[in-house]
């Protein structure tokens, strides 16, 4: 392999011309792909540029080879490649699995996937031996594949010549709508006054910008009176296999979309309010696109089957993703009021005719009255 000149010279280093350290990459774990970033006057200290940086042995891939970025203060050498296990630059994907603890607690297969790799510098010296050091920069990104979607922030990690592992996390990537059409298209408009009991709500969980490899997969969605569902009053519409029965489930684990519709209920709790106020979670995992069937099988995530074993079939951990707006349903003080209104003008229309017959009967007795004086008085004559 004959190396490529770099643009840089060892006198544009300056102070960075030094030896290598272990903080001289960091790693972006993106939500479609990872980014590597390397100090390049390190590399050439040591007797090598970007060229002579191998990511994975890949020596003639063009897509997984570095670039060199002059544009940043001190200089790096990126490397960039998509986040999937067919084309990710020999990276490795292992996946790792452990029972559920906290709100996942009733789930017991909750993983995380683990993308890892190695930029290695290759020596072009020939002969017996070599002045230049071998160069070795690790890395690796942990995704958790289990989602508690209500945009809670995930923090990022980092650490580490040149070790350096990251956290990411595909939780920006998840949304959830509601819509009030069987097709997903028509948004639900929630009025002041709440819809109508039994108004059928249809919610959609989606990934946006999420790479090819997983599906998303709702192990868990309830509604809760708080939007802060730890401590509030809450009603599971379903937990894996299990549903409330006016629950339907149309789409789950299959794409990157899962959907499931339920009519509009009331908290009983909530009975002397004027609305009935409530939020919608969901316990929300991506899937490995061969491994999402396994998941849907109704025995295999319960705490009964806890399996802390290593796998390839790359499951993530979860989030929980909350309604964009809360759900608000009349109560039955609308229906109510009518019912008294209809029982006050009743009650007002039979007084009235009482009264109206009353009159009559005085007017019945007065006429019969003078007629008896009348016929009396003729009889005088």
């Amino acid at each position: 392999m004959i190396a490529k000149s770099s643009q840089l010279i060892l006198s544009d280093c300056g102070a960075g011309l030094r030896r290598p350290e272990y903080t001289d990459i960091s790693v972006d774990c993106g939500t479609s792909s990872i980014g590597l970033a390397i100090l390049i006057c390190p590399v050439m200290y040591t007797g090598y540029n970007e060229s002579l940086l191998i990511l994975n042995h890949l020596f003639d891939d063009p897509l997984c080879q570095g670039t060199l970025d002059e544009t940043v203060t001190p200089p790096v050498v990126r490397f960039n490649f998509p986040l999937n296990m067919t084309n990710s630059c020999g990276s490795t994907f292992m996946t790792t699995s452990a029972a559920g603890t906290g709100i996942f607690s009733d789930f017991s297969n909750i993983q995380t996937v683990n993308v890892s790799g190695v930029v290695r510098s290759h020596d072009p010296t020939t002969g017996t031996v070599t002045y230049n050091a071998e160069l070795k920069y690790y890395y690796s990104c942990a995704y958790p594949l289990e989602y508690l979607i209500n945009n809670t922030q995930i923090d990022v990690s980092a650490s580490s010549i040149a070790v350096q592992d990251n956290n990411g996390s595909f939780i920006s990537t998840l949304s959830m709508d509601l819509f009030s059409d069987v097709n997903y298209t028509s948004p639900l408009i929630i009025p002041t006054l709440g819809i109508e009991l039994r108004t059928e709500v249809y919610v959609q969980v989606k990934a946006t910008n999420l790479t090819d490899q997983y599906h998303v997969l709702l192990d868990r969605c309830y509604a809760s009176i708080s939007p802060h569902p730890n401590n509030s009053t809450f009603f599971n519409l379903f937990v894996s296999c299990s549903r409330d029965q006016m629950t339907s489930v149309h789409e789950n684990g299959d794409s990157h979309h899962a959907r499931f519709s339920f009519p509009a209920f009331r908290f009983i709790e909530q009975q002397n309010e004027t609305v009935s106020t409530y939020y919608l979670h969901c316990i929300t995992r991506l899937c490995d696109i061969g491994a999402c069937s396994d998941f849907k099988q109704c025995n295999s995530r319960r705490r009964r089957d806890v399996d802390s074993s290593v796998s390839d079939n790359g499951l993530t951990e979860s989030t929980v993703l909350s309604s964009p707006v809360p759900i608000i349903t009349k109560t039955e003080n609308d229906l109510a009021s009518k019912e008294q209104d209809v029982s006050g003008s009743g009650s007002n229309s039979t007084v009235g005719l009482g009264i109206a017959v009353g009159i009559l009967t005085v007017a019945v007795i007065v006429a019969l009255a003078m007629a008896a004086a009348f016929y009396t008085k003729l009889r005088r004559y």
